[in-house]
This record gives C-alpha cells, structure tokens and sequence, in this order.
C-alpha cells in the first residue's frame, strides 16, 4: 500500500509560525516570553481553568491517555454535530 502519510507541510523547514514565534521570544533577553508566562501564570491564579490546564501541562507534561476496550471488538465512532435530524 503506497501513499503519503502525514502532514508535507509540517517539515522542520516549513513551520514558519514556529520560527517566528521562537524569535520573538527571545527578543529583548526573552522579555516577552516571561510578560506571556506571567500572563498565563495570573490567569492560574485567577482561576481560569484553561490556564491552569495548560500550566500542568507545562510543568508536569501532558497525561497520558489510555486506550482501552476489547481488542477483539469493532471500535464505534459517535459523531455529535448538535445538528438535530429531522
């Protein structure tokens, strides 16, 4: 079975939003990236629980999430659009 998998234009070469985003946040002795930091760190404190999603993930890594079920058995996709059917 032949075919492209993956995405082309992920290649290290092409991830133009990266480098820009890397620049800039070393910009000024990384200034900016520590104003952003601060930024995310309030809103933690505030509450938001994005924010302190994201700091988790930051500081502790990402959990991981296991997949489970039996291997013998079909998996079942349920797509909920909140389109009702008429």
């Amino acid at each position: 079975m032949g075919g492209t998998v993956g995405n082309k234009n992920s290649s290290k070469e092409n991830r133009v939003w990266g480098k820009v985003v890397r620049k800039l946040a070393v910009q000024e002795d990384a200034k900016r990236i520590h104003k952003v930091a601060e930024a995310l760190f309030r809103k933690a404190e505030e509450g938001d629980i994005s924010a302190i999603k994201e700091l988790g993930d930051r500081i502790d890594g990402k959990s991981m999430q296991e997949i489970t079920g039996n291997s013998d058995a079909p998996i079942t996709v349920i797509v909920k659009t909140g389109i009702d059917e008429e």
